[in-house]
C-alpha cells in the first residue's frame, strides 16, 4: 500500500514538473474575440455612412449656394447656343457643358425639370410632385458661366437665317441650336381620347389625375355599396403596357390596397384597376421570363390585365376595345381613363420638318445622323430626345441623358476648333468628334406591392432581379442615382421613408 502511494506521488510530481517546463517554453496565444470582426464591420459601415452623408450634404450645400452670376457683357463675344426644352436631354446637356465657353440661352414654356421615371408615383402620393421637379432657374446656376432662361414657347425655327421665334414675338439668333422639345401624347387618331382621357407626361397631368382620383373616391363614398354608379366611378383603366402604364396601374392598386383598404375597406372592395395592352404581352423591352413574371404579379395583386385589346373609341365614360384574336367588341365603363401610350410630334417639330422636306421624310420624328445633327441642317442644329427618330434610339430618359452628355463633349471640342488657327490642328480636333454610341444599361419597372423587375447591364455582363426585397431596393437605388440633383435625391428618399411610416395622404 505504501509502495502504491509512493508511485502515485512520484507520478504526480513528474506531471507537475513537465507542466511547469511546458508553461515556461510555450508562449501564450492571444484569444481572438469574436466581437472584433463585427466591431470592424460596424465601424467601416459607420465610416462609409458618414462619408456618404457628408458628401451628400456638401453637394446639397453647393447646389443651394451658386457662384456669383457673371455679367451679361462676358457673353457678347462668345458663340451662341440656344437650347429648346427643359427635359432630360436639355438639362443633362446644361449640367454637363462648360457654360463659360458659350453664350447659352435656354427656352422652355415650363419653368422646371420633371423627373419622369417617378411621375406615376406622384398622383397617389408615394412621392410628392415637388420632390421630382427642379426649378430651371436653379439648374442654370450650377455652372460657372452665365446661362439665360426664357420661359416662353418657341413657335418657329428658321434654319436658313439661324433664328428662333418665340410665342411673344421675340426672335433669337443662334450659332448652334439644340432642339429637344420632347413629344406630346399620341392618340393614333382614336376619337374621344383627348376629350375624355387623362395623360401622364407633365407635372400638370399628375395634378389633374390626383384631383380626379380624390373627387371620384369622395363621390363614390356617398353612394350605396356595390351600386353600378359607384363601381363605375371606381373603375380605373390604364391604356398602354409600357413602363409608364404598368407603373401607373401598380401605383393605383397599391393606393387602393394600402390606403383606401385600410381606412374604408368597403370602398376598396368596389375599386378595380384594368390595364389594357394591344400586344400579346406588356413590357416588351424585357425578356420573356421577366415580363411574364410581371404579368403574373399584376394579376395576383388584383389588376385586370387585358392583352391583345385595341382601343377603338372613347365616348364620355366608356372606352370601346376590340380583341385582336376573335375581333370581339367590349365596352368598358370607367371613372378614370389614363392614356399612357404613344409619342406624337409637337407643332414646332412638324413645322421644322416641313421646312426640310427633302431630308425630313419620317413623320415619327426628326431624322438625325450619328452625330445627332439634324438632317438638312448639319453643323448648326442638333436634335435630341423624344422629338427625334433614329434606329436604335428609343424615346427614353436613358437615351436622352446619354445624348446630352455626348453633345456637351462635342461642344467642348468645337470650342477648341473655333480657337485653333492651324489647319492641321483643326483637322486633328475634328477627328475627335466621334459618332454617338448609345450604351444600353438595362431597364427597370415597378410592378406594385414593393416589387420590381430590373434588367441591369454593364459591358457584357447582365443581371436580372425580380420580386421583392433586393429587387425593389435595386429599383429604388437606380432611380435615386438617376436623380439629377442632391436635393431631388434627398426629397425622394424622405418621401419613401414617410410612406413607410405614416402612409400616403
Amino acid at each position: 500500500m505504501f509502495a502504491s502511494r509512493l508511485r502515485a506521488s512520484s507520478s504526480q510530481l513528474t506531471r507537475s514538473v513537465i507542466s511547469k517546463r511546458l508553461q515556461s517554453t510555450i508562449k501564450p496565444v492571444a484569444v481572438v474575440k469574436k466581437s472584433s470582426f463585427f466591431k470592424k464591420t460596424l465601424y467601416s459601415a459607420l465610416l462609409a455612412g458618414s462619408l456618404a452623408t457628408g458628401l451628400g450634404l456638401y453637394s446639397l450645400y453647393k447646389e443651394q449656394h451658386p457662384v456669383a452670376l457673371p455679367s451679361a457683357e462676358t457673353n457678347k463675344t462668345k458663340k451662341k447656343i440656344v437650347i429648346l426644352g427643359s427635359g432630360w436631354a436639355a438639362i443633362t446637356l446644361l449640367k454637363s457643358i462648360d457654360t463659360e465657353l458659350y453664350s447659352i440661352t435656354l427656352v422652355s414654356p415650363r419653368d422646371h425639370f420633371l423627373f419622369t421615371p417617378l411621375l406615376p408615383s406622384a398622383p397617389v402620393g408615394t412621392v410628392a410632385l415637388e420632390s421630382i421637379t427642379e426649378s430651371v432657374s436653379t439648374l442654370t446656376r450650377q455652372g460657372n458661366g452665365r446661362v439665360d432662361f426664357i420661359q416662353q414657347e418657341a413657335t418657329d425655327v428658321n434654319p436658313e437665317t439661324k433664328t428662333v421665334t418665340l410665342k411673344n414675338g421675340v426672335e433669337l439668333s443662334y450659332d448652334y441650336l439644340v432642339f429637344s422639345v420632347g413629344a406630346q401624347p399620341n392618340t393614333f387618331g382614336i376619337p374621344g381620347v383627348y376629350e375624355n382621357a387623362n395623360f401622364l407626361k407633365e407635372a400638370s397631368d399628375s395634378i389633374s389625375l390626383k384631383n380626379k382620383l380624390k373627387e371620384n373616391l369622395q363621390k363614390a363614398a356617398e353612394l350605396p355599396a356595390q351600386s353600378a354608379e359607384r363601381k363605375k366611378l371606381l373603375s380605373f383603366i390604364v391604356v398602354g403596357g409600357g413602363p409608364t402604364g404598368v407603373e401607373t396601374a401598380a401605383e393605383l392598386q397599391d393606393y387602393i390596397t394600402e390606403e383606401v383598404g385600410k381606412w374604408n375597406p368597403e370602398l376598396a372592395a368596389d375599386c378595380k384597376v384594368t390595364l389594357v395592352e394591344g400586344l400579346g404581352n406588356i413590357l416588351g423591352m424585357f425578356d420573356k421570363k421577366m415580363y411574364t413574371y410581371a404579368q403574373d404579379h399584376l394579376v395576383k395583386n388584383g389588376i385586370d390585365l387585358k392583352l391583345r385589346y385595341m382601343a377603338q373609341k372613347v365616348v364620355d365614360n366608356v372606352i370601346t376595345v376590340k380583341n385582336a384574336d376573335d375581333q370581339s367588341i367590349l365596352d368598358l365603363d370607367f371613372g378614370i381613363l389614363v392614356w399612357a401610350t404613344g409619342n406624337g410630334t409637337r407643332p414646332i417639330t412638324a413645322n421644322l420638318m416641313s421646312k426640310l422636306p427633302e431630308t425630313q421624310t419620317n413623320r415619327r420624328g426628326l431624322q438625325i445622323n450619328k452625330k445627332l445633327e439634324l438632317l438638312g441642317a448639319e453643323g448648326s442644329i442638333y436634335a435630341l430626345g423624344d422629338c427625334t427618330f433614329h434606329p436604335g434610339f428609343l424615346p427614353t430618359a436613358q437615351v436622352a441623358h446619354q445624348e446630352g452628355e455626348y453633345l456637351a463633349e462635342v461642344f467642348k471640342v468645337k470650342s477648341e476648333i473655333d480657337n485653333a488657327k492651324e489647319p492641321a490642328t483643326i483637322e486633328r480636333l475634328q477627328s475627335h468628334i466621334q459618332d454617338f454610341k448609345y450604351d444600353h444599361k438595362g431597364a427597370l419597372c415597378y410592378i406594385g406591392e414593393e416589387s420590381a423587375i430590373n434588367d441591369i447591364r454593364y459591358a457584357s455582363t447582365k443581371w436580372n432581379f425580380m420580386g421583392k426585397g433586393l429587387s425593389f431596393k435595386v429599383w429604388q437605388s437606380a432611380y435615386l442615382a438617376m436623380a439629377i440633383t442632391a436635393r431631388t435625391k434627398f426629397l425622394i428618399a424622405c418621401d419613401w421613408i414617410k410612406v413607410n411610416l405614416v402612409g400616403r395622404q
